[in-house]
C-alpha cells in the first residue's frame, strides 16, 4: 500500500533535515578544507623546488670567484642537497617534528644564499666572473622566487588556519571526529623575520 502524501512529505523533510545536520557537522566542509590545505602545501613545495633548481645556475655563473666565495658556494650546494632530500608529504602535515625538520633545512639554504650574495655584492671585485649579465638575471630570478615562496607559505597558512578552525570548533568538529581528522601544522619562521622574503637587491 502506497504511503499518503503527508507521510511522504514528512520523510522528505526528515531526510533534508538530516542532510543539513550532517553538513553543519562538517561531513563535507572538513575534508574540503583539508584538501585545500594540501593543495596549498603542494604550491609551497613547488616554490621551494623551483628555488633549488636555480642553484646549479648560480654555481655556473659564479665560476671565477675567489676561493672564499667558492667555499661559501659549496655551502650553498650542500644546503641545497639537504633541503631537497627532506620531503614533507601531505600525510605528514599534522606532524610538528617533520615540519620543523623541513623548515630548518629550507632556512639553512636561505641563509647560505644570503651569505653568498653578500660576498658577491660588488661585481667589480670579480672581473673573472663568467657573466655579470647572467648573474644579474639570476639575482632577479632568485628574488622573484623568494617572493613566490613567501606568497605560497602565506596561502598555505591561511588554508591551515581555516581547516584547523573547522576541526576544533562545534559543530564541525563532530564531522572531524568521525573522520579522525587532526589539526595541521602551519609553516612558521625558524628565525624571527624569516617569513618575510628578504630583498636581494645589493646583496648579490
Amino acid at each position: 500500500m502506497s504511503q499518503s502524501l503527508p507521510a511522504r512529505l514528512i520523510r522528505f523533510a526528515f531526510a533534508a533535515l538530516a542532510a543539513s545536520a550532517l553538513a553543519a557537522c562538517g561531513i563535507n566542509s572538513v575534508p574540503t578544507a583539508e584538501e585545500n590545505a594540501k593543495a596549498k602545501w603542494a604550491d609551497v613545495q613547488a616554490a621551494f623546488q623551483e628555488r633549488a633548481n636555480l642553484i646549479p645556475n648560480l654555481a655556473e655563473v659564479a665560476k671565477g670567484a675567489a676561493e672564499q666565495e667558492k667555499e661559501i658556494l659549496t655551502g650553498v650546494v650542500e644546503a641545497r642537497a639537504k633541503a631537497t632530500s627532506i620531503q614533507l608529504n601531505a600525510e605528514d602535515l599534522n606532524d610538528p617534528a617533520k615540519m620543523a625538520q623541513f623548515q630548518a633545512a629550507q632556512q639553512q639554504l636561505s641563509s647560505s644564499l644570503a651569505g653568498f650574495g653578500r660576498l658577491l655584492a660588488n661585481f667589480e671585485r670579480y672581473p673573472e666572473l663568467k657573466s655579470i649579465a647572467n648573474y644579474q638575471m639570476l639575482q632577479s630570478q632568485l628574488e622573484g622566487q623568494e617572493n613566490r615562496i613567501r606568497i605560497s607559505i602565506r596561502d598555505y597558512n591561511e588554508a591551515v588556519r581555516d581547516y584547523n578552525t573547522r576541526v576544533r570548533t562545534f559543530p564541525e568538529m563532530i564531522g572531524a571526529m568521525i573522520r579522525g581528522a587532526e589539526p595541521m601544522v602551519p609553516y612558521q619562521a625558524v628565525t624571527p623575520g624569516a617569513e618575510v622574503a628578504p630583498s636581494l637587491e645589493g646583496k648579490m
